[in-house]
């Protein structure tokens, strides 16, 4: 059974940094992509970093030189590092995997990407203040 568990939302201040973390169990492939996406009150669910099996990365234009993903693969856990924060970043951030390292030149293509990943978490909040 895959568990996707993030931690590490907070609230901070515009022009703060915060560091969110995924953990990662049961999940057993070997080519897969991971992604944090991001739902704001109102706003449809989007996607803003993910990256592959092979390490390859892709984000969002709203957050391109500000945010970082990366993966710990001996600990299994995703990170999102997120520098500059403004307050439109404040959003619930969500973990989420797909069984196909293909799937990361889809995700930030047209549409939503959302049904391309199969295990999500429960969300983790952040909110930045002016």
């Amino acid at each position: 059974q895959v568990q996707l568990l993030e931690s590490g939302g907070g609230s901070v201040k515009s022009g703060g940094s915060l560091r969110l973390s995924c953990a990662v169990s049961g999940y057993t492939y070997r080519s897969y992509c991971m992604a944090w996406f991001r739902q704001a009150p109102g706003k449809e669910r989007e996607a803003v970093a993910a990256i592959d099996s092979d390490g390859s990365t892709s984000y969002s234009d709203s957050v391109k030189g500000r945010f970082t993903i990366s993966q710990d693969t001996a600990k299994n856990t995703l990170y999102l590092q997120m520098t500059s924060l403004k307050p439109e970043d404040t959003a619930m951030y969500y973990c989420a995997a797909g069984d196909d390292a293909d799937i990361l030149r889809f995700t930030f293509g047209l549409g939503s990407a959302i049904p391309l990943y199969a295990y999500w978490g429960q969300g983790t909040q952040v909110t930045v203040s002016s």
